[in-house]
């Protein structure tokens, strides 16, 4: 008999009456053919088959005991940072007390489980918050040198030899993206742009070396401003959660 037969035919065996495989005993099939859970997780989703009744209470019904506090400190050591433990080492841990305690722990103590061992679930995402940030420089009289829009302009020009092109595609004139230029040029007091008449391939607009200076430290600054405010957003809004015990 093939290894697949073989396999299909536990599947059938462990199924319950509503027609799913409960987690304990999908464990069960891939202990007696000395298989990985996992092959067992992905052959239940290609013949159709659900898994029910997660033994580490993450999906299904699944009793609860009483909490015990030395179970979810060994739990707790194995966490990331979210709080979240693997299937395979909750599993393991449970080795040294049951499923159950186990379980408990997990469910009463506040902790997630990620990367199940049957494949039902690899990853639980929780929603992600970012802080955004606008930064522009200016001078002592309040005027702009140089900011986000200022190099957007550059940086297309840039990249299409155009001003009108550049223009285009921001949505504005020609005049207004040239006045853009000029102004800060006045208050750089370095020439940006180089302009050149005609139909050859030298023709068009390029960037000068002081332009491209000023588009990459603006981009460095900006992004570690990002990376600033994005950290101390954190500490100050997503606070870790608190640990839940039982009473």
């Amino acid at each position: 008999m093939s290894k697949e037969k073989e396999l299909d035919e536990l599947i059938d065996k462990y199924q319950c009456e509503d027609g799913k495989l409960t987690c304990a005993s999908a464990f069960k099939v891939a202990h007696k053919l000395r298989i990985s859970p996992m092959e067992v997780g992905n052959r239940s989703k290609e013949i159709d088959v659900r898994i029910s009744a997660c033994d580490l209470g993450q999906f299904g019904k699944q009793p609860l005991g009483e909490f015990r506090e030395e179970v979810f400190e060994d739990i707790h050591e194995t966490c990331d940072d979210k709080d979240r433990t693997y299937c395979k080492d909750a599993r393991e841990l449970a080795k040294k007390s049951n499923l159950k305690a186990v379980r408990t722990a997990i469910k009463k103590g506040g902790l997630d489980v990620i990367y199940c061992e049957l494949g039902c679930f690899k990853e639980k995402k929780r929603k992600r918050l970012y802080v955004k940030t606008k930064s522009w420089i200016e001078n002592e009289g309040g005027e702009l040198l140089f900011g986000k829009g200022k190099t957007e302009i550059l940086e297309l020009i840039r990249d299409h030899g155009s001003i009108s092109k550049a223009s285009k595609m921001l949505g504005m004139n020609y005049k207004k993206a040239w006045t853009h230029i000029k102004i800060l040029q006045k208050n750089l007091d370095d020439a940006l742009v180089v302009s050149q008449k005609g139909a050859g391939e030298n023709s068009g607009t390029t960037l000068t070396p002081d332009a491209d200076y000023y588009i990459k430290r603006y981009r460095q600054l900006q992004q570690e401003i990002e990376e600033f405010a994005n950290e101390r957003f954190k500490e100050l809004f997503l606070k870790p959660r608190n640990k839940k015990k039982c009473d």
